[in-house]
């Protein structure tokens, strides 16, 4: 039995700028926050689920959705999001963690089985499937070692790599190894994430499609997903740009 503690952690919150309170918005009967958790957590080879969120007041409604339906959270600061990060980190006892965000509803647990597995083989601190991209917007998996996000806690500066977890890692900073991983198709174009009210409407009806097939929300996967884009010929309207948040940010240090 592997010693390795592999904790997946879900970044959410109820004040995005674009869609506020969108992770509590109501997808198949459910919190969108804990449609996401339940998939995520099929995952074989996590050992712990939790998501962190912030000690605002505002957050308050979503530790109370999430204590009803058995799942862990811990709290943090809501602006240093890689200092609340690596916290939830330290108090699941990570070794190896997977980054998640809570505008992910239909994740696919088999890419975050793919990406744990890729990080045990040992040749690398961080791993991803965003490097660059080519799974659909939504279905972004990024997995590291807890010395990685020890090391980008200490050194990562700019506001950007506090925001956004991830950057001061994957830009091989302080001698880390990032590599990715693609898949066979770039899908990268579509849209199977929630950051505007016209995404979720979108997912509503990906999840629609796969129900005509008699699959239950929570066990569909990418595959059955494109299935159903092709035989209802379901298409975004929405034209968001993917990653909007982390591009502002980059924008604004410019």
């Amino acid at each position: 039995m592997s010693s390795i503690r592999r904790v997946a952690i879900i970044q959410a919150r109820m004040s995005s700028s674009r869609f506020p309170g969108k992770v509590l918005a109501e997808l198949e009967g459910l919190p969108m926050i804990i449609f996401m958790a339940k998939r995520v957590a099929r995952a074989q080879l996590v050992d712990h689920l939790l998501v962190a969120t912030s000690t605002d007041p505002s957050d308050d409604a979503l530790v109370q959705a999430l204590v009803a339906h058995g799942i862990d959270c811990f709290r943090g600061d809501l602006a240093d999001v890689l200092d609340r990060f690596v916290k939830a980190a330290r108090y699941a006892r990570a070794n190896h963690v997977v980054r998640l965000t809570g505008d992910c509803p239909l994740m696919d647990s088999d890419l975050i089985d793919r990406g744990l597995a890729a990080l045990a083989e040992g040749n690398c601190d961080y791993v991803a499937n965003v490097l660059p991209p080519s799974y659909p917007d939504g279905q972004d998996v990024e997995c590291m070692t807890m010395e990685a996000l020890e090391t980008a806690w200490l050194q990562a500066k700019k506001a950007s790599e506090r925001e956004h977890v991830t950057p001061f890692i994957r830009e091989g900073n302080a001698g880390l190894r990032a590599k990715g991983w693609r898949g066979q198709l770039d899908l990268s174009e579509l849209r199977w994430t929630v950051d505007h009210p016209d995404d979720l409407v979108h997912v509503q009806r990906l999840l629609q499609g796969c129900a005509q097939f008699g699959l239950l929300p929570l066990s569909v996967d990418r595959f059955d997903i494109l299935r159903a884009i092709e035989r209802n010929h379901i298409s975004s309207e929405a034209q968001h740009q993917r990653n909007e948040g982390y591009a502002k940010s980059l924008a604004a240090e410019a």
